[in-house]
């Protein structure tokens, strides 16, 4: 038998007394904490007072029955195991009390051996459930910590948006440039939705041959095509309550186009080779870094595809357009390295990540961070550990001198100017840039005209 840490706490509750209490001194010899309970009323109201393991639940008794208890212990969300005690004339209700989530039923009389057994396992399962709930909430407290790094206007609009859409179940095309985190976006959609104790399933429409994505997707049945040697489900069932993420939808083909059209519409497909329609209810979701509206005037997409796809739009901005989340995204990365939490970038090294057009994004961003951590030989990453090519491409200056000699008003509105676009309109950095305060930043936007439109955090 397997062993655990404890035995199982076990509530008895039956209003035959001589059977109850037989049973709770049988079964404490075993266990240490065997609590009796002669009505359902008092098992209600010890459930609301202390947690059990397994309970042990007798069918019949006046008041409640044991499958009212069942219900309500259901309806509470209790987290209990229940075995139902059934004499021959209520098999049958047993049976059905397995349908409304009783893990088993034993018939009495029944053997203490018998008995003991099904407690242990119905308490693994109990054990298994929790661990299940436990690791899931580690894994979401830990990848919460990664899921968007920074506080720019643009993310928080994009945030704002995921919001809002999360609380629908409606189809989701998510755009932008490779490497800004359009699957990340995605996971925030499932996550906070109401599917997000189910699969979330992502189809990588780029790396398979049509007719492997096909069976990828769809599944196959036995005999279906040489080398369909047994039943394979595909990605839509295993998905089935949850949601499937097509990332890079527009390289799909035009004979999965519309056998995904198909399933969007009505939910249900056919394996490759099978005869019978399968239902499933699955939220589809769409990443793309390319312009589907050109591709459909190319015919290169369906027209009907796109439009059930893209019933949310959710734009993506590229790391050039939130600059200002560089120095957190660059923490962030730095943190992730093992020994080497304390490492910080210098002025000037943030300079050329800042001044970078990053046509990679974050992705880029993440590769270029682990590189200097790897190459600084102390506790700061300077320019010489970043990217040649960074170096010398540190994109367009702050300011350009035009032909002859500017004013130097002239000079102030362009660098303003510039400091605007590269900021994205943040008043607080603008002014520490500046080193002036906010107060006298905002008189220079009013000066200027460019006090429209600018964040005022």
């Amino acid at each position: 038998m397997k062993q655990f840490e404890r035995t199982p706490r076990i509530l008895v509750v039956d209003d035959d007394s001589s059977f109850r209490c037989l049973v709770t001194q049988e079964l404490a010899r075993t266990f240490s904490e065997v609590v009796p309970a002669e009505s359902a009323a008092r098992a209600l109201q010890l459930c609301d007072e202390a947690n059990f393991d397994v309970i042990l639940l007798d069918i019949r008794m006046p008041g409640k029955s044991g499958l009212e208890v069942l219900k309500e212990l259901k309806v509470k969300s209790f987290e209990s195991e229940v075995v139902m005690l059934t004499g021959h004339a209520t098999i049958d209700t047993a049976i059905e009390s397995l349908k409304m989530g009783a893990y088993d039923y034993v018939s009495k009389p029944c053997k203490l051996a018998e008995l003991e057994s099904i407690i242990h396992k119905a308490y693994e399962k109990c054990l298994l459930r929790r661990q299940n709930w436990t690791l899931r909430n580690l894994l979401d407290r830990q990848s919460s910590s990664t899921r968007f790094i920074g506080e720019s206007h643009a993310l928080r609009q994009v945030l704002e948006i995921v919001r809002k859409v999360a609380a629908t179940d409606t189809t989701v095309l998510i755009q932008g440039e490779s490497g800004v985190g359009k699957e990340l976006v995605a996971q925030a959609v499932h996550r906070d939705s109401s599917r997000a104790s189910e699969q979330f399933v992502v189809v990588d429409c780029t790396s398979l041959q049509e007719e492997l994505l096909q069976s990828e997707l769809f599944g196959h049945e036995k005999g279906a095509f040489t080398g369909a040697l047994a039943l394979k489900h595909g990605l839509f069932e295993v998905a089935d309550g949850g949601t499937l993420f097509f990332d890079e939808i527009g390289e799909l083909s035009p004979v999965l186009q519309a056998k995904l059209l198909r399933v969007v519409e009505t939910g249900q497909f056919r394996r490759l080779g099978g005869l019978r329609d399968i239902h499933v209810n699955v939220r589809i979701i769409a990443a793309t870094n390319r312009n589907l509206e050109q591709m459909v005037r190319d015919g290169q997409i369906r027209e009907d595809l796109y439009y059930r796809i893209n019933v949310i739009t959710i734009r993506v901005p590229p790391l050039r357009e939130r600059r200002e989340d560089i120095l957190a995204l660059v923490e962030h990365f730095i943190s992730r390295m093992p020994g080497r939490k304390h490492v910080r970038a210098s002025e000037d090294a943030l300079e050329i990540l800042h001044q970078y057009s990053w046509p990679g994004n974050i992705r880029e961003l993440q590769n270029v961070i682990e590189r200097a951590l790897i190459l600084a030989e102390g506790d700061v990453i300077q320019p010489r550990d970043l990217p040649n090519n960074m170096n010398a491409d540190q994109g367009a200056p702050l300011y350009q001198l035009e032909k002859g000699f500017p004013s130097l008003r002239d000079l102030e509105l362009k660098y303003i100017q510039n400091l605007l676009k590269r900021f994205s309109g943040h008043r607080r950095q603008i002014a520490t840039t500046l080193g002036i305060s906010e107060r006298s930043l905002y008189r220079k936007l009013r000066e200027y005209g460019l006090d429209q439109g600018s964040d005022s955090t």
